[in-house]
């Protein structure tokens, strides 16, 4: 990817990429299911958010409210639980959600993610954030980070909030226009290989995919991006000298 200078925007993504999103995931299925050390958490997490996705995407968006909303998070756990051996019902997946939900909002960013975002901005690339969910949620997530102190709100753009859901193109295209940027001063950090990667480079954003989990990309083609697993990485890439993997 090209170095970034003042003229660009970089815009992180918050769940499993400014903080470790498996955190509250085990910590609920250890309360509720009172599973061992032994569990499979990663790959079943990996499997949660994919069902996360797909249900959003079936909904035509994250839906932000009401039984929509409870529905699409009850059954991912119901979905993704399931094909590691356990059965849920509907009142177990639940209270699953509930304890998961609770736990949302003890977390810590990633060493690194605070210090990388000041020396942007140090170096004055406009840094943001692109999240998909509902507005209130999202902003507790990034409130208990710490990321509210260091990027102003009018650089929080919530799928919530504005009615359009990463991967859809439209959204970061807004985004840029807003911004007054052209696509290719846009660089886009994120984990998720269908939200972040197919939106973000579909949209001619330079796009990073931050694949610490090390997964396999959800689709085939020849979508731009640079990969990295760390935040010493990223910042390598961002304040330094990258290449690019087709």
């Amino acid at each position: 990817m090209k170095p970034i200078t003042p003229n660009h925007a970089v815009f992180f993504d918050v769940d499993d990429t400014l903080y470790d999103h498996l955190q509250p995931f085990r910590a609920a299925l250890e309360e509720i299911l009172n599973t061992g050390n032994d569990f499979p958490y990663e790959p079943a997490y990996h499997r949660m958010r994919y069902y996360s996705d797909f249900l959003s995407a079936e909904a035509g968006g994250t839906p932000t409210q009401g039984q929509a909303l409870e529905s699409m998070r009850t059954e991912r756990f119901i979905r993704s639980l399931g094909e590691f051996g356990l059965p849920l019902s509907a009142e177990q997946a639940a209270a699953v959600q509930a304890a998961y939900l609770s736990r949302q909002f003890d977390i810590h960013p990633f060493p690194g993610a605070l210090e990388l975002i000041g020396e942007l901005q140090a170096r004055d690339v406009v840094v943001g954030i692109i999240t998909n969910g509902p507005p209130d949620h999202q902003w507790r997530k990034i409130r208990a980070l710490g990321v509210d102190r260091r990027i102003p709100a009018e650089r929080v753009f919530i799928s919530g909030a504005i009615g359009l859901t990463k991967p859809d193109i439209r959204l970061f295209h807004l985004i840029a226009e807003k911004l007054g940027k052209a696509p290719e001063q846009c660089c886009y950090i994120g984990d998720s290989w269908r939200n972040d990667v197919v939106g973000a480079a579909g949209a001619g954003w330079q796009t990073i995919w931050f694949n610490h989990r090390g997964v396999r990309p959800e689709s085939e083609g020849s979508l731009p991006y640079t990969p990295a697993v760390t935040y010493t990485e990223l910042s390598r890439l961002l304040l330094g000298e990258s290449n690019e993997r087709q």
